[in-house]
């Protein structure tokens, strides 16, 4: 077993509205390994990052991912920090890997700097917002097979481009 897609990007690109709707129109089951992380610790991730520090957030997800790739057969959508592991990017090149990206100013905008989202909160959330996707892209990018901006995009429109994209 494995997943047909795994998706990934920053915060703001649509992963699990857009992970949704693929599967949606594909058929196949969803799974969101973020969400599988807060099942597992019994708290939400900004709990966990509050609580517990980043890096055993990003221990639980490095193992939530692994086991989600053997398990899961559907559509995959993973946190916006999975790739920074090297054993997830690692997995990740025996699977089709959709990079949602989204541009510096649409990402902010969507996310709105939103509190949930322990990285984005702050002194300075902009700031934050772009050194985290200076810092991930070339992580992205190492893992993708597909690439699609969502910046003018709505989600319909982004699940048609991933498709397509996998056909081309």
């Amino acid at each position: 077993m494995s997943p047909r897609y795994v998706v990934v990007g920053p915060p703001g690109a649509g992963k699990t509205t857009v992970s949704e709707l693929l599967a949606a129109r594909l058929g196949l089951p969803f799974r969101d390994v973020d969400a599988d992380i807060v099942a597992l610790a019994g708290k939400p991730v900004s709990d966990i990052f509050t609580d517990d520090g980043e890096p055993a957030f990003r221990a639980m997800e490095e193992e939530a991912v692994a086991k989600a790739l053997v398990e899961h057969e559907g559509v995959l959508a993973l946190g916006g920090g999975a790739v920074l592991s090297a054993a997830t990017r690692e997995r990740l090149h025996e699977h089709t890997v959709v990079f949602l990206n989204v541009g510096m100013a649409e990402g902010v905008r969507r996310t709105g700097l939103s509190s949930s989202r322990p990285l984005l909160s702050g002194i300075n959330p902009r700031a934050t917002f772009k050194a985290l996707l200076d810092a991930r892209l070339p992580l992205y990018r190492e893992v993708a097979t597909i690439e699609v901006l969502t910046d003018s995009l709505d989600p319909e429109q982004v699940t048609d481009a991933v498709i397509e994209g996998e056909q081309a």
